[in-house]
């Protein structure tokens, strides 16, 4: 089934349901990593609010006004990409990939934990390929992957 997938740019009247999605999805992919490094939720809201928001642009997916996934971009930087799980294979994530090609034609390049296989799997069908492998910042400190996408029409 085919869904009728909006994007929007964020507004603060999304902060709680975004936030919420992001820790739900990470819960869901990498349940294991999340409770031996995962961050309590309210710190996940001081980062977003500190972080993200100050950094990033926000894009919000949405499906009949319900929220489905978000992306946060930074000139050709895709800081965070995340689907809620009740829209995994479903074109969500495809559908904010299109859009940060559309806002950055030529290049977009992001990381992942090395860990994350169904986003590095994702990544790598549209067309991003790893151009190093390294450990993230701390508190993390886990092995990550730098993935670059370059349009072949430049």
């Amino acid at each position: 089934m085919l869904l009728n997938i909006q994007i929007r740019e964020y507004d603060e009247d999304l902060f709680a349901p975004v936030t919420l999605l992001w820790r739900r999805a990470r819960e869901e992919s990498l349940p294991e990593f999340q409770r031996e490094k995962g961050h309590p939720f309210e710190e996940d809201q001081v980062y977003f609010r500190d972080h993200i928001l100050n950094q990033d642009t926000i894009w919000v997916a949405e499906e009949k006004l319900l929220l489905a996934g978000f992306i946060a971009v930074r000139n050709d930087f895709i800081d965070l990409l995340y689907v809620d799980p009740k829209y995994w294979r479903k074109r969500v994530g495809q559908a904010l990939l299109d859009h940060a090609r559309n806002l950055s034609p030529s290049h977009l390049w992001l990381f992942t934990l090395q860990i994350n296989h169904n986003a590095r799997v994702f990544y790598q069908k549209n067309g991003f390929t790893a151009q190093r492998f390294g450990v993230s910042p701390p508190p993390e400190s886990e092995p990550d992957v730098e993935y670059h996408w370059y349009s072949t029409s430049c």
